[in-house]
């Protein structure tokens, strides 16, 4: 007997799983999927994998089960379930279950529910380890588009850590303190942004730079500062680039990068998409492409794969980490039912 859809979420919902604290949240979803007759394990990466069925041809249906940081009492309240992740993305990912369940067993084809781990740090570990253990056919992303709406791209990303030590000087001295040398390095990064952005109207195909912390201190003898910048980094540019143009406006500063992921944008001529699109008419929708200006594990596993990938699930992105994070039911349920048919179309 198949779980209700809305008691699987809320069940989800309620176990909160912040990045690298997923555990319980994944034993939860293993024991749900096995019930459902899916094939449920933990795997080496501490991912929830369910797989339905037997056949040369892997559907892989990638979520993730962590969630951005800080609690949010779960509760239903005018149709619509609030708490951490509901929208980004158990909703997602509880989706996947329940329309592989609902489809059930399918011959010559395997669908392998994912619920990764770590995909709101910049460890991406639960994606990363799946590269290694599947080569799918086709490949959806756990991640909210609205339930007539498909995600093709995700723009890429870098960290950069800027770190200054300068002797103590006097305020007279006229000789800029680390501070002013770190608000110098981001204004030129600011700048070089722009001059980038210029011939850019589409927000998709902007360089973004965002300042997440600047900090100063002395002990008297030395003044440093210390800075981290993210930037979102368009289809057309690559990180290399960026990286190396950045690297020029150290001035005896230390700059240092991590968190690469490159931009990635899918095709939409093939299989894959058409059934999501004969899917969502189908249930009365007018289905649309988007793209998206954060990152999502498709920025990982989209160039490794090849495989034709898009992203797909209920709820609105805007609400992702938000205070007032909550998805509609009735989108969920909808999203369902697309999702169902697009899984019996391919």
């Amino acid at each position: 007997m198949m779980m209700n859809p809305t008691n699987l979420l809320t069940g989800l919902v309620k176990i909160y799983s912040p990045s690298q604290q997923e555990r319980d949240a994944v034993n939860y979803l293993v024991a749900q999927m096995n019930a459902l007759g899916l094939r449920a394990f933990v795997d080496d990466a501490g991912n929830a994998v369910g797989i339905l069925g037997e056949g040369k041809r892997d559907i892989v249906l990638l979520g993730h089960i962590d969630t951005f940081h800080g609690y949010i009492e779960p509760r239903i309240e005018d149709s619509k379930l609030y708490g951490r992740g509901a929208v980004d993305a158990k909703g997602c990912l509880a989706t996947f279950v329940s329309a592989c369940a609902r489809v059930g067993a399918r011959e010559g084809v395997r669908f392998v529910v994912i619920g990764a781990v770590e995909e709101e740090a910049a460890t991406s570990k639960g994606a990363r380890y799946a590269i290694t253990q599947y080569a799918p056919q086709f490949c959806i992303i756990g991640e909210p588009s609205g339930w007539d709406r498909i995600t093709l791209g995700y723009k890429g990303r870098v960290l950069v850590d800027y770190e200054i030590a300068k002797a103590m000087t006097h305020t007279a001295s006229g000789a800029r303190a680390a501070a002013e040398e770190a608000v110098a390095f981001w204004n030129r990064v600011s700048q070089f942004a722009a001059e980038y952005n210029r011939d850019q109207p589409r927000v998709f195909d902007q360089l973004d730079p965002s300042l997440r912390a600047l900090n100063s201190h002395d002990d008297g003898f030395t003044d440093r500062a210390t800075m981290r910048i993210g930037l979102r980094v368009p289809v057309g540019l690559t990180i290399e680039q960026v990286e190396q143009q950045i690297a020029q406006f150290g001035d005896g500063a230390t700059v240092a990068f991590s968190s690469e992921e490159p931009p990635f944008r899918a095709d939409k001529n093939n299989a894959l998409v058409r059934a999501f699109l004969a899917a969502i008419r189908g249930a009365g929708g007018s289905p649309a492409f988007t793209v998206k200006t954060g990152t999502s594990d498709m920025n990982i596993v989209g160039p490794a794969w090849g495989c034709p990938i898009v992203a797909y699930g209920p709820g609105d992105s805007a609400l992702d980490h938000t205070p007032n994070e909550h998805l509609d039911l009735a989108e969920y349920a909808r999203a369902i039912q697309v999702l169902a048919q697009t899984l019996r179309i391919l």
